[in-house]
């Protein structure tokens, strides 16, 4: 449904995007009842709706699938990236529609009930897109009565009084509370996922769950390495105790310099051991604060599968998934630092490395499958690296 600023009630409408300046976004609910505040952002992926709302990156937020057609390949208990969805709703332009796919387990709009999570179609995701391309991304209020009752005023001040993401630090939040191992191998058709079947003298990864993926996790081990995730505040002695060969940064939500409180003089202390470290996405971001960069909260950020990102070494382009709101500022990197990879939207820094060590990070996601396999090389480089 077109959004109406000035109306405060809807024919028919039983769901509400309420934005913190007033404006509404109506349609129909689907999923939990309830209303949710966050971040509202859109993301370009034309598949991966599942993938995308159990991402812990996406805490704090609400999505726009700008893809029309959401739920067509259903929901099932494999194509997760955390224990529960992180994301707080999603809006879509049409109707869920039907599962059709032999993987499929249940519809979306049943997950999304299941799980708590709310849902808003008919809207006009155009519109939303446009408006955060032009003014941000704003704070905003994503609702559900099956009623068609909303106390409007309430919602918009809900919205209006909420933080926003920058200054807010998520990670300890959607982070795991206690050390433990993975050995879980990437998806195969007929096999599913898979034990790694590595040997003991296999290069002994730590990885720092400030939100990790377990697609990550997989191609870890899928490139040779035994894999040990510690919680975000895990400190340095703890870290050594394990005996890593290298140290990886994992993804996560929330503002990098909020999370570098704790998290940089853990990383700066790794860095002075000269053993190897990748980062991902918050983990590039934290690299970058340990270094002495600094980050800064883009206008709208990068949220989808499709985002064209070069390599400064060769000009090779890889298609990559993207979802981050805060970025390196690459012209602060220090004079032991250089740019990697870069958008080719907008030109900002999409990877860096040490001169004068083997630590790396990218902002985007090379588990993520997009190309499908042209960020591979990444896992493989990092843990070749640790023989």
């Amino acid at each position: 449904m077109a959004d109406d600023p000035s109306a405060r009630q809807q024919s028919g409408a039983t769901g509400v995007v309420v934005l913190a300046d007033g404006t509404l976004f109506w349609g129909h609910g689907a999923g939990a009842e309830g209303d949710a505040v966050g971040e509202l952002c859109f993301n370009t992926a034309m598949t991966g709706y599942q993938e995308v709302m159990t991402d812990p990156s996406y805490a704090g937020q609400i999505i726009t699938f700008t893809f029309p057609h959401i739920g067509n390949v259903g929901a099932n208990a494999e194509d997760i990236e955390g224990v529960n969805p992180y994301a707080l709703g999603c809006v879509m332009a049409e109707p869920i529609t039907a599962p059709s796919s032999f993987r499929s387990d249940k519809p979306f709009d049943q997950w999304l009930a299941d799980w708590g999570r709310i849902g808003v179609t008919g809207v006009d995701t155009r519109a939303i897109t446009r408006r955060i391309r032009k003014l941000g991304a704003p704070n905003a209020v994503i609702a559900h009565n099956k009623d068609g009752l909303f106390d409007i005023d309430a919602l918009v001040a809900k919205a209006a009084g909420w933080s926003g993401l920058e200054g807010l630090d998520l990670a300890k939040e959607v982070s795991s509370t206690q050390t433990w191992v993975w050995d879980e191998c990437p998806w195969k058709l007929g096999e599913g996922y898979q034990p790694g079947d590595l040997p003991a003298d296999a290069p002994h990864v730590v990885a720092v769950d400030y939100g990790i993926k377990r697609a990550i996790l997989r191609q870890l081990v899928d490139a040779g390495a035994r894999v040990t995730v510690v919680p975000a505040i895990a400190s340095f002695d703890e870290i050594m105790a394990l005996n890593p060969d290298g140290l990886f940064l994992s993804n996560g939500p929330g503002d990098p310099a909020a999370t570098g409180v704790y998290a940089v003089p853990t990383i700066q202390k790794w860095l002075a051991t000269k053993k190897p470290l990748f980062g991902i996405c918050l983990g590039h971001q934290l690299l970058g604060i340990a270094i002495g960069a600094k980050t800064v909260k883009m206008h709208q950020g990068h949220r989808g599968a499709n985002h064209p990102v070069k390599q400064l070494s060769d000009g090779k382009v890889e298609i990559t998934s993207m979802n981050h709101g805060f970025t390196v500022d690459a012209d602060t990197l220090p004079a032991n630092a250089r740019a990697t990879h870069i958008s080719l939207f907008d030109q900002t820094l999409c990877g860096l490395e040490l001169t004068d060590q083997m630590a790396f990070s990218v902002q985007h996601h090379p588990e993520a499958s997009p190309g499908p396999q042209d960020s591979y090389y990444l896992f493989r480089r990092f843990v070749e690296g640790l023989r």
